[in-house]
């Protein structure tokens, strides 16, 4: 997996899909690609507008929480964040995020500010905040894991090996 660089966006504690796919607009499902320019606005309303492909979602804890949507890790996805990094995530939401591709790691996001610049380097499991010039350990993800994200997520993996193989 390739370095990944870009600028972090901060958010807090229990960003839920509501937050993150807003409900009144949930007639836009069938439309990712539009909903995706309203991805996080009930947290920030400044956030699909101002963030650049590659740039980061950086959340204290429970990332995720609430309903099952789907369409939540999608639209950060499509709207090109580059990894999503927080200190836990609702379970559904991670495994959602996996099977679509979308790069969600835990770790302490503490030394992390809005704005900061940051490199990613997902085998050596260092996060480097370049704006503050520290290293964040992470945990390495398991390499089914980096497989997985590789191919694009679940979808893709199995549509270019015709099965789960993951060797």
């Amino acid at each position: 997996m390739e370095i990944k660089k870009g600028k972090a966006f901060k958010f807090g504690d229990d960003i839920s899909t509501d937050h993150i796919a807003p409900g009144r607009l949930f007639h836009l499902r069938s439309n990712l690609e539009e909903f995706s320019k309203h991805v996080l606005e009930d947290a920030d309303p400044t956030f699909a507008s101002t963030m650049q492909k590659g740039d980061f979602v950086v959340a204290g804890n429970n990332f995720g929480l609430g309903s099952s949507r789907e369409h939540a890790p999608q639209i950060i996805k499509i709207a090109g964040v580059g990894a999503v990094f927080a200190k836990s995530f609702a379970r559904i939401f991670y495994r959602n995020a996996i099977n679509i591709g979308l790069l969600a790691i835990e770790c302490d996001t503490d030394k992390i500010d809005a704005g900061d610049e940051l490199e990613l380097y997902i085998e050596e499991g260092i996060l480097k905040n370049l704006t503050k010039n520290i290293e964040i350990k992470i945990m390495p993800l398991p390499p089914v894991m980096v497989k997985l994200l590789n191919d694009g997520g679940l979808v893709e993996h199995i549509k270019k090996n015709g099965d789960f193989n993951f060797a």
